[in-house]
């Protein structure tokens, strides 16, 4: 019975995720594109605002990143520059205190949320369900670092970067490779893939655009011409009627 259920979580549930992930991230901008948006509260209330927001997109943007070329990047590829002990360092550091800084801002932006009135009488439920499960994965993914420091010798780390390479390239046994890894990775994978599947459906969307401005910045300059009228001198001039 657990097999089965690993694989379905680890094996299935992925692209179960990352289908819905990309289909209806279009269905919504291509039907819904005035719900595409951050909905930001900041005209409510500017409070901690800044530093909650801050901390919370450096965090998680730092994370994400960290995550996606951490675990699909082949190891003999880094294998030469950096070995599987310091790249696991490096990983806890960096990762620890990216982590720390998006949790204390998902906190503040929580805290804000909930107890402030105005803001609270115009959220939706899914604003409040997404910040609970960011807050959660947050400190299951710090909670993920003592344990690391028990095996320093990057195998841990090895094992999940393995399991994301065969899951992007549709090989088989992806779901076999985490029988060792503990409740809190595998809790910490559920979660992470959760936030792809409910991505479409919430706030996050918005996220899109903002990997779209890369595309405004690479865009061809536009060249601009002003419309003159070029009156020779000496022309009678239109004369204003009195």
């Amino acid at each position: 019975m657990t097999a089965w259920i690993d694989h379905f979580l680890f094996g299935l549930y992925p692209y179960l995720c990352l289908v819905v992930f990309f289909v209806g991230s279009w269905i919504r901008f291509d039907r819904d594109q005035y719900t595409w948006k951050s909905d930001s509260s900041q005209l409510l209330r500017t409070g901690s605002l800044r530093w909650a927001n801050n901390l919370f997109h450096v965090g998680v943007l730092f994370l994400f990143f960290g995550h996606f070329v951490g675990m699909l990047t082949p190891h003999a590829v880094y294998d030469v520059l950096i070995t599987a002990h310091d790249k696991q360092l490096l990983a806890m550091i960096s990762g620890g205190i990216a982590g720390l800084m998006g949790f204390i801002g998902v906190t503040l932006l929580l805290h804000r949320r909930l107890t402030d009135a105005r803001i609270r009488a115009t959220s939706k439920t899914s604003d409040i369900a997404l910040l609970w499960i960011f807050w959660v994965q947050l400190a299951l993914g710090l909670a993920t670092i003592p344990l690391s420091a028990q095996h320093l010798d990057g195998s841990m780390m090895m094992l999940l970067a393995e399991w994301a390479q065969r899951i992007v390239t549709f090989r088989s046994g992806a779901a076999d490779l985490l029988a060792p890894a503990g409740w809190i990775f595998k809790t910490h994978m559920f979660l992470g893939m959760t936030v792809f599947l409910i991505f479409p459906f919430t706030r996050l969307v918005h996220v899109w655009s903002g990997f779209g401005t890369l595309a405004y910045v690479l865009r061809p300059y536009q060249l601009v011409r002003a419309r003159r009228l070029n009156v020779p001198t000496g022309q009678n001039q239109p004369r204003r009627s009195l």
